[in-house]
This record gives C-alpha cells, sequence and structure tokens, in this order.
C-alpha cells in the first residue's frame, strides 16, 4: 500500500504547484503592458477599419452580385407528350 499511496501524492503534487503558482499571480500587483493599455482600442479600430472597408467594396465598386433571378428567368413553354 506504500506505492499506491506515494503515487497518488505524486500525482497530486503538480496540482498544488499549480495553485500556488496561480496564488502567487493574482496577489502580486503589476504595471499594466501594452496590450493592457491600448489593446481593446487597438481591436476596435481593427474592427472599424475592416466593417468599413468591406462596406465600400459591397457598395461601390460596382459588383453585380445577381442574387435575384427575378425578372431575368422567364418560364419556358410546356411540351406536350
Amino acid at each position: 500500500t506504500e506505492c499506491w499511496g506515494e503515487s497518488r501524492l505524486s500525482r497530486l503534487r503538480p496540482v498544488a504547484t499549480i495553485q500556488q503558482t496561480a496564488a502567487r499571480q493574482i496577489h502580486r500587483k503589476r504595471e499594466p503592458d501594452f496590450h493592457d493599455k491600448y489593446g481593446t482600442v487597438i481591436l476596435l479600430g481593427g474592427a472599424i477599419f475592416c466593417a468599413s472597408a468591406w462596406g465600400y467594396t459591397v457598395t461601390q465598386i460596382g459588383i453585380e452580385w445577381n442574387l435575384s433571378p427575378v425578372g431575368r428567368v422567364t418560364p419556358k413553354e410546356w411540351r406536350n407528350q
């Protein structure tokens, strides 16, 4: 039973180590880095730029999307067999 108990404890050690590390990181005060300061602004700016670029592309460059066949497709005559 010694070996079984020892292996159980050795499996639990990494969990305790991870918990201790997490606790230390939570209590440690740090200065905000570049991503903390500007990350949200850059992300929103990129999203706005992307949306406006696609908006311009879709509306202004003259692509004919052909989304609806109404007015372009005419029914054919039925053939009597």
